[in-house]
């Protein structure tokens, strides 16, 4: 039996483009001598289409769209995810589910049986579960078919209350011979492991091979990485489709021969493709093809600049420096270093009077006495308004530039740096931001080492310095970490070395800045959790974390 995994990069409600990508896979399989192909879950309508699925029409011509695929593609068999319908008299009408059809018969419909709603998954707002477990019998070859989650119930391996349900070892019982899951698993640090991990505990808790194809592509929120794979009974890798970008591999069962392509080899390489994917992704399908960024001479725009270059191209990419009274001459030249390694557009527009212009205005307002932080909250504003207003000439997209570790802790100003329409590195922490700097630096010096060396700032005021107002990143972000990622109580965090009031201080800023990050722009999540869908908090409540 020899299977090719199809790892398409659709785009959610675009029918017509995810059927083409469907029949080009198809046509390639077929060529390669497949006599499967599989593909993503929800492959046709793209993952996930959240309240596209109340809209009848979308619905509609989802079925159409199915249809016509399974009446027209000739040749190998397809294992599709799509929209199902529910044909009982009770639940949900929807289902997420996964057909298996061949030459205008469908030989099975797989419905999802385990529906994700924790973190960045709702699938029982829009979809009925499944009611049994389904096995196609392919020339006396029992291949069990599921659907993403429907994997991941083995402890160990799932961020949730266990399902009452097992669907792998119910097909077990009903003697399976291969399995195939069809996922769309969102990217976050070491999860394409994971996914290896939980394959290989399920072949030696089974004995049959395994077969998972995941999506790939940014869609919102969140970066599907792909690395499809498959494993035989021993759990090697027979085959391996690239990460972050479109593949089709083949895998014969029976020989156990497959394509295996090179994966990503360290934590900050996998990090930079990811981010890449999910800023050009978000532009394309948002139908944008230039972003704009505020060049600060700092670590965090260098960063998403690089990115951004990357990702669209560097005549795709306007860097704007904007110093003011306080802007160390190293920084201008810097952020003009950095433009011209990477090739991007440049251009330097001062502030300086119009700072003055706005502290003459509001003078009458805001009476007289020293600058504080409402000063240094207008350069910020400021600049925001002068790349929006870059951005409505242009046709490009502000990339706002801070990082996981300002969001939590509210280091950001509203409608000033949080200004933009996608906020790159806004799940990725400070010591990471410098981690993945070093690594694009591995080769020559793409971000000027001055950069990397000085202490972050956000030069608003005369030699201003983020410790002035944070404990250093190296205390910081393992505090952020344990608070946000994992959950843990204040007491907890004492328990770990970290002094009471400086726990406190840190917790009771993020709790009280989410009414910043509610309105700031999407940002990509890269963590388990990130400030996004995964994470909804009320804005006026009154709790606070106890011991």
């Amino acid at each position: 039996m020899k299977i090719a995994l199809a790892q398409i990069n659709p785009t959610i409600g675009d029918l017509e483009g995810n059927v083409r990508r469907i029949r080009e896979a198809h046509e390639q399989a077929a060529s390669a001598g497949a006599e499967w192909v599989v593909f993503s879950e929800l492959a046709l309508s793209g993952y996930p289409p959240k309240d596209l699925l109340n809209k009848a029409d979308f619905l509609l011509q989802n079925r159409r769209a199915l249809d016509a695929l399974v009446t027209t593609l000739k040749g190998p068999v397809a294992v599709l995810g799509h929209v199902g319908q529910n044909n009982g008299p009770t639940g949900k009408r929807l289902t997420n589910a996964a057909s298996v059809f061949q030459n205008g018969s469908v030989l099975c419909r797989a419905d999802k049986l385990l529906l994700p709603d924790y973190d960045v998954f709702d699938e029982s707002r829009y979809f009925d579960a499944g009611d049994c477990v389904q096995l196609v019998d392919w020339h006396g070859l029992k291949v069990g078919i599921t659907v993403c989650e429907d994997i991941w119930n083995y402890a160990g391996f799932y961020d949730h209350d266990h399902y009452r349900r097992h669907p792998v070892e119910e097909l077990a019982k009903a003697g399976m011979q291969a399995l195939i899951n069809v996922s769309a698993s969102p990217y976050r640090t070491g999860r394409a492991r994971t996914r290896q991990e939980l394959g290989r505990h399920i072949v030696k808790e089974t004995g049959v091979p395994l077969v998972l194809v995941n999506q790939v592509g940014g869609n919102d929120d969140l970066v599907f990485d792909g690395h499809s794979f498959a494993l035989d009974v021993q759990g090697t890798v027979i085959a391996q489709a690239k990460g972050f970008e479109e593949d089709l591999v083949t895998v014969d069962l029976k020989t156990g021969q497959g394509v295996v392509h090179a994966v990503a080899g360290t934590e900050e390489e996998e990090l930079f493709h990811a981010l890449v994917l999910g800023v050009r992704d978000y532009l394309h399908k948002c139908g944008y093809a230039k972003a704009v960024v505020g060049l600060s001479g700092g670590i965090d725009s260098a960063v998403v600049a690089v990115l951004a270059v990357h990702a669209l191209g560097a005549d795709n990419v306007q860097g704007v420096s904007m110093p003011s009274y306080y802007t160390a001459p190293e920084s201008v030249t810097d952020a003009e270093k950095l433009a011209a390694n990477l090739g991007m557009i440049y251009s330097l527009v001062p502030i300086r009077k119009l700072f003055d212009t706005y502290k003459n205005t509001l003078a009458p307002l805001l009476g007289e006495g020293p600058e504080s932080v409402t000063e240094e909250n207008i350069q910020a504003r400021i600049r925001g308004n002068i790349l929006m207003a870059v951005s409505n000439k242009t046709g490009s997209m502000v990339l706002s530039t801070g990082n996981k570790s300002e969001m939590a802790v509210g280091y950001c100003t509203l409608y000033g740096d949080m200004a933009g329409g996608l906020a790159v590195i806004s799940d990725v922490p400070k010591m990471k931001v410098y981690q993945l700097a070093r690594w694009i630096n591995r080769e020559r010096e793409i971000i000027p080492s001055y950069i990397l060396e000085r202490p972050p700032t956000a030069e608003l005021r005369p030699n201003q310095t983020d410790q002035d107002s944070l404990p250093p990143y190296e205390v910081l972000d393992p505090i952020l970490e344990g608070y946000i990622e994992r959950h843990l109580s204040p007491q907890q965090l004492v328990e770990k070395g970290y002094d009471v009031q400086l726990v406190r201080e840190i917790i009771q800023k993020v709790d009280n800045n989410e009414y910043k990050r509610k309105q700031g722009a999407p940002g990509l999540r890269v963590t388990s959790k990130a400030f996004g869908s995964g994470r909804r908090l009320p804005i006026a409540q009154r709790y606070r974390p106890g011991n």
